[in-house]
């Protein structure tokens, strides 16, 4: 696949729609996401489940020139997202150029047989239901003007990953890449396309914490310029592809 390239003029996102999940801590890689697209232009909502740090990264990008709301809203409750999205869709009646699904979170819980239920659920309810949840409430903003979706895999999900100690952090991931290519085929006569992104370590505050700032890490800004070239014209009809990063 072709690799990003450096903003074009027909990469501009001037009066474009872009929705981002799960950016409202700061020093995570969607913070890095959304700055890139609202550089782009793009008009950015971002929905999170706290609406208190949404608000303060909304408020970030707006002391930025950057168009961007927030929208509180529980990722895996199908009513809460149905009712944010008729308020997006009233907003911006031109549907949504973009859908990143960038939610979720990491837990190793050890052997599958030490490991605990509540933490397998969690896994599979940040990672995989949100992704669900959120494209289903939005297809049809995305129909409107054949968008693109990009979800967030993980190097643990591609051939020679192994899983070990991590089986319900690479089982959600695992069924966000089932996802997006169901999605892919399904929408295509749609004008709607779906990739995925399957980064190793991502040089967030979360793991400099845990790994220390010496451990080998994709770059936040390397994630960002990736997501902004599927999400754009520029890549042309790529879709139903995963893109390991790192």
């Amino acid at each position: 696949m072709t690799p990003p390239r450096p903003a074009r003029r027909d990469d501009r996102w001037d009066g474009r729609l872009a929705i981002l999940t799960g950016v409202a801590r700061r020093g995570q890689v969607g913070e890095a996401v959304a700055r890139a697209l609202g550089e782009r232009g793009a008009t950015l909502a971002l929905l999170d489940r706290d609406g208190t740090e949404a608000g303060a990264r909304a408020a970030e990008l707006r002391d930025a020139g950057i168009d961007a709301t927030a929208w509180p809203c529980d990722l895996t409750d199908h009513a809460s997202l149905g009712a944010v999205a008729a308020q997006v869709a009233a907003r911006h009646p031109a549907g949504a150029d973009a859908l990143v699904c960038l939610a979720g979170g990491f837990a190793a819980l050890g052997p599958v047989r030490e490991s605990i239920p509540e933490g397998w659920d969690r896994m599979l309810a940040i990672n995989l239901a949100t992704a669900y949840a959120t494209t289903r409430a939005f297809l049809p903003a995305l129909r409107t003007a054949r968008g693109s979706i990009v979800y967030f895999a993980s190097a643990a999900v591609m051939p020679g990953g192994t899983g070990e100690g991590i089986a319900a952090y690479a089982a959600a991931k695992a069924g966000v890449v089932a996802l997006m290519h169901a999605v892919a085929a399904e929408e295509r006569p749609n004008g709607v396309r779906a990739n995925a992104l399957a980064p190793t370590a991502i040089r967030t505050d979360t793991n400099v914490a845990a790994m220390g700032a010496t451990a080998t890490y994709v770059e936040r800004e390397t994630v960002a310029e990736w997501v902004t070239f599927l999400c754009s014209p520029v890549s042309g009809p790529v879709s139903g592809q995963l893109v390991q990063l790192g």
